[in-house]
């Protein structure tokens, strides 16, 4: 019996390695190149080709590569019966921390602008606001979201939350649901989406949603990029009432070449690298989730199909 790693155009050896490190008797295959689909009985997997998994007829689990896994939802052929699981690892978070802590500093401190002034020979301070002052608000308080909520309240930020349903976060003042939205986005200086990407949340960041941001308030997206209504965040910001954004998740990925966000002077792109999985990290889940699949055991980090995360 086999694990199958089905993650196409990338090197995956470090997962290959890191693997068989937690376990040597392990047999582990890297998809295309699978001797035998019928032995397989575990699959992880990202940006699989549709209809793949139905290539091995006796799973017993799919595990995504990441904490996301709309790819495996939106997956008409993705075998109903199956269980998911998503990984949730320590490396992800920090690296999200890290990521949305970077755009946050960046943002205050103004570094975008010092770079043009630098450019034109500009001596030029711009003012910064004690960060006590600055409202973040975090879409999405799931355990990635609490983790970066956690780290930004150590630092001094006032953090505020929302999620689809009540939940206590220490150091967080906490909304919940749609009709507590508008009270907790007009407290967000900073508005971060860390959303999973359902039904409900899909084209979340969308013009009504920026009209009840502060004035001059700033966006950070490293969730979906089904999340943004792209021409509604030109607009926000070619007004002027949304100060920019950082985004590093697009609705196609790569960015097409001819978006008009490469050129936008107050939209920083990047790709899709807020929060990457370190195999290292993360092999351990992968190999316990293996064999709890395979005996039949509870699997950890179930995945809710119907809520979709």
């Amino acid at each position: 019996m086999s694990i199958a790693i089905i993650y196409p155009n990338r090197d995956v050896s470090a997962w290959v390695a890191a693997l068989k490190a937690h376990d040597p008797t392990l047999t582990v295959e890297v998809w295309p190149e699978i001797s035998d689909p019928g032995r397989v009985e575990y699959v992880l997997c990202w940006n699989h080709p549709e209809g793949v998994l139905q290539d091995f007829p006796h799973l017993k689990c799919i595990s995504s590569l990441g904490a996301g896994v709309n790819h495996l939802l939106n997956d008409a052929t993705c075998p109903p019966d199956i269980p998911l699981v998503r990984l949730v690892d320590t490396g992800l978070k920090q690296s999200m921390a890290e990521y949305v802590m970077l755009g946050i500093l960046e943002h205050l401190r103004r570094v975008p602008e010092y770079r043009l002034q630098q450019q034109r020979g500009e001596w030029i301070p711009q003012p910064v606001p004690p960060i006590s002052t600055v409202g973040v608000g975090l879409m999405g308080c799931g355990e990635i979201g609490r983790y970066v909520a956690d780290k930004l309240t150590a630092f001094g930020f006032t953090v505020h939350g929302w999620s689809r349903r009540p939940q206590q976060v220490l150091g967080v003042n906490m909304f919940a649901g749609q009709d507590r939205l508008g009270a907790f986005l007009a407290n967000a200086d900073i508005l971060v989406c860390l959303l999973p990407l359902t039904a409900e949340t899909h084209g979340i960041l969308n013009a009504k949603t920026f009209r009840r941001l502060p004035r001059r308030a700033y966006l950070i997206n490293a969730a979906r990029g089904a999340h943004l209504v792209d021409a509604d965040l030109l607009a926000a910001v070619d007004s002027g009432h949304l100060s920019g954004a950082l985004l590093d998740v697009f609705r196609e990925e790569p960015l097409p070449k001819e978006h008009p966000f490469w050129a936008h002077a107050r939209i920083t792109i990047t790709p899709h690298i807020a929060s990457v999985t370190n195999p290292r990290s993360a092999a351990l889940q992968v190999v316990e989730n293996y064999h709890r699949a395979v005996q039949g055991q509870r699997l950890s980090n179930r995945v809710d199909r119907l809520q979709g995360y």
